[in-house]
Parts: structure tokens; sequence; C-alpha cells
């Protein structure tokens, strides 16, 4: 028994992620049409059939883009808190409202949303868990909290956020209220940030760290996964791209780093952080 994720795309230009066994499975946030979805899930071998619910994070476009379109041709229900559903459009007969630590059973799934620190209306992160194995989904932070602190303890995999370098940051050509909203308490993680919370809290059964919503101005994937890589020991470390779907890893409770080839689809436009 085990768990399959996916980045299916992660960064400004747009994050939808998947987490399933062999008979549910879930997304977290839809920053993508629905064709481009269905096409990605179908290029790395996923079942959309196999779908049982969209859950969001938060309301910012680059989460929400194709969740109306995706969830209305496959019926499937969207869980979101009512203070992020007021901000934008939604098939109303689909929203499933949930609360902060409310346990959510999606068919053999469990999927435990959390409070988390970043510029929106009520913004979430999720710990999907299947057969004592628990995968996070944590992105759009400002700052590492007990929340996702405890969280992260727990996982046998996660998709956690790299976002910047603080050097490149610092040099580079954003305005600086800009800056200050990216490396705020309530806009994104840090490469150190990050590697702080890996370092000081991964679980000894931590075999996959998924790292995400890298920016494509502030930080590069090498740099991120050189920076990890070297307090990895047990755990592969791997980055979400920003144009593709990313591999299908299985995840056990005592599991080796494995993966499955996908099969790279062309750039897309867009990025601000």
């Amino acid at each position: 028994m085990s768990l399959q994720i996916a980045s299916i795309n992660s960064g400004s230009n747009g994050n939808c992620y998947y987490v399933g066994n062999d008979t549910d499975a879930v997304l977290v946030d839809v920053g993508l049409s629905c064709r481009e979805v269905e096409k990605r899930m179908k290029q790395i071998g996923l079942d959309i059939k196999k779908l049982k619910a969209i859950f969001i994070s938060h309301e910012h476009s680059d989460h929400i883009k194709g969740v109306a379109n995706l969830a209305h041709k496959h019926h499937l229900p969207i869980y979101i808190t009512q203070p992020t559903a007021k901000n934008i459009q939604l098939i109303r007969h689909l929203s499933r409202y949930f609360s902060t630590s409310e346990t959510i059973t999606i068919g053999s799934l469990v999927v435990k949303p959390f409070l988390k620190h970043h510029d929106a209306a009520d913004p979430h992160s999720f710990t999907i868990t299947y057969n004592n194995i628990s995968v996070g989904v944590y992105t759009d932070i400002g700052t590492v909290c007990d929340n996702l602190i405890e969280h992260f303890k727990q996982c046998n995999a996660a998709f956690l956020e790299a976002n910047y370098d603080d050097d490149i940051l610092e040099n580079g050509s954003y305005p600086w209220h800009l800056k200050e909203r990216i490396r705020g308490s309530v806009g994104h993680l840090s490469n150190k940030q990050a590697l702080n919370l890996f370092v000081q809290h991964r679980s000894s059964n931590l075999s996959h760290l998924i790292l995400s919503h890298l920016s494509k101005e502030n930080n590069t994937p090498q740099l991120a996964k050189d920076l990890f890589e070297a307090h990895s020991t047990h755990t592969q470390i791997c980055i979400a791209d920003r144009y593709s779907a990313g591999e299908v890893f299985t995840i056990g409770a005592n599991q080796t780093p494995t993966a499955t080839k996908n099969i790279v689809s062309k750039p897309q436009q867009m990025a601000l952080f």
C-alpha cells in the first residue's frame, strides 16, 4: 500500500499537485486550465477518473485558474474555506466548506488542512494521509509556524516551498515593495527558511522532498537542489518544474526513493515571483 504523488505544475504561472492511491486521488490547487491538467496527467500516466476532490489553498490566480472548469467537467467537489470562496467565482453547488483543523475523508484518503501565513483571505496548507503514509503540500508560506513544523514532522514526502535565494532577491531588479512582500511574514519561504525546517524537523521516514514554487527570477533549480542535497542523507531531493508535470513518485511507509519517468510538455509563459 502506497501513495503516488506528482507536481502537475509549480510556480507563479500555475500550481497543481496530485496525491492519490490505487482508487482515490485529490488535487491541491488548480492553477492551470482544465485542458492542461488533463493533458499533463495523461502524459505521466495518472488516471483522472481517480480524482475525487479538489482542495484550494487560497484565492490567488496561480492556484485557482482552472478549478471551476475542471470541477464542472469531472463533477468534483471543491473543498475551500468560506472566506476564500468569497473572493473568487466558483460553482457553488460543488463547493464544500471546511474549517481550520477539520479532518476530511475522501474515499480512503484523509486530508488535514491547517492555517498558514500568507497574504490571502484564509490560506491553508494540507497533509494527505493513507495507510499511515503522509504527504504534505506546503507552499505560499511566509513564516515557519508551529502548525507547519508539527505537520512536516509527520511526512513521508512533502512538496515544500523554496521560493527565493536571499542574495538574488536582494540584488535583483524587483522594486523594493515587492521584495519586502516576498520576504515578509506573509510572503514566501526562502531557500534558507525551508532548509532550516528540513534539517531541524524532518522525519526519519521522509523519503522525498519536492522543492516547490521556485521563483523564476530569484532562484534557480540547481542552486536550491544543491543546497538541500548537502543535507539530504536518506531523502531524495527533487524540483517541481514550472513548465511541465514532474515525475510520479511512489511513497511508502519505508520507501526507497523511486520515480517513473514523465514526458515533458512545452514551456508556457507567465511568472511574477
